[in-house]
């Protein structure tokens, strides 16, 4: 039996979308796995998204809090509002109540991904502030460390991304994933898909 891994994200502008897509490849690629990308619903109307310059949602479906108990293991991705997960995402979260009083999430992994528009605009906070959410449904947290290898290491240029998670920068919107930065959300997908599917295998 294949084991489940969702992505499930919330994007404005397309760069946690785009991470999303090379995560799920990374997941595909593990012999035995399933990976899904959904996205969360949308609280801003249609009205404001225009103002933001938001372009229009993709084909992806919408999913609801009933469906997480299917999956076997989740990588979580927002965008950041003030160093924190979008409030599209949290509201989502808050919505789960139901599955957190019955703890049917539990012991299940876990990863994080994000965007930022700045280097010092949530890299670390995002997933740091968002591992509450995992907490309190007895989800297990999954970091990637340091094993994408070099480009963890990477220096000289500029790099979204931390050992929390894979990452990119949006900048003023203009700016999208670097290579760099879709290898390192593929060996997510990959590294949380491999452990999922140990974990399934144990249980």
């Amino acid at each position: 039996m294949a084991t489940k891994v969702y992505i499930v994200y919330y994007s404005t502008y397309g760069h946690v979308e785009k991470l999303a897509h090379e995560i799920k490849k990374g997941a595909d690629s593990v012999e035995g796995v399933e990976a899904k990308l959904w996205q969360v619903p949308e609280t801003l109307s249609e009205e404001i998204l225009g103002k933001l310059g938001a372009p229009p949602k993709s084909d992806v479906p919408v999913i609801t809090p009933h469906e997480l108990p299917e999956a076997d293991a989740f990588i979580f991705g927002f965008p950041t509002r003030f160093g924190m997960m979008a409030a599209q995402f949290k509201a989502f979260m808050d919505s789960t109540g139901f599955l957190w009083g019955a703890q049917k999430l539990a012991g299940k992994p876990a990863g994080i991904f994000y965007s930022t528009a700045s280097q010092g605009g949530g890299q670390e906070t995002t997933p740091l502030t968002a591992v509450t959410q995992l907490v309190h449904h007895g989800l297990i947290f999954v970091p990637i460390g340091y094993t994408a290898g070099a480009g963890m290491f990477e220096v000289e240029k500029v790099k979204g991304g931390s050992p929390y998670g894979a990452g990119t920068f949006a900048g003023d919107g203009s700016r999208q994933p670097t290579e760099l930065e879709l290898q390192i959300a593929f060996h997510q997908g990959k590294y949380i898909a491999g452990i999922a599917r140990k974990f399934k295998g144990s249980a």
